[in-house]
């Protein structure tokens, strides 16, 4: 197989303001690009399969519910969900039963609408948290 990397690109109205959000959202440290369509970040310390994130500017807005989201795995939910909330994120659906998996997760939209979902497993939780349970 010849794949060298793997990213997503995301529609948005603002290219500078989402890049910004998801590179401190997910520590990617490189940009390249003046919004005028495209920023794209990468660069992290963390090994992953997705290694960079491109943001694209389109004229029409949001209209249903994204068919494609990331998920970020993370050791203390609550934490993470915290720390996404003060960036700008917001919490659509608090964590619920394990699902698929094991896994719990927390359904976010970050500053445009798009949906994204902190998950990790139970046992690796706070025993409460209101970032999850509201």
């Amino acid at each position: 197989m010849g794949l060298r990397a793997m990213g997503v690109t995301i529609d948005c109205s603002d290219p500078e303001y989402l890049a910004d959000f998801w590179s401190e959202a997910i520590g990617f440290t490189k940009r390249e690009g003046d919004g005028g369509p495209y920023i794209t970040i990468s660069d992290s310390g963390i090994d992953r399969a997705v290694n960079h994130l491109t943001f694209q500017k389109v004229p029409e807005g949001k209209s249903s519910k994204n068919r494609v989201h990331l998920d970020m795995f993370v050791d203390d939910i609550a934490s993470e969900v915290d720390r996404l909330v003060g960036l700008g994120a917001t919490v659509v659906s608090p964590a619920g039963d394990p699902s698929h998996l094991g896994f719990v997760a927390v359904v976010l939209i970050d500053p445009e609408g798009g949906e994204f979902c902190v998950v990790g497993r139970p046992e690796h939780q706070l025993a409460s948290s209101d970032s999850t349970n509201s």
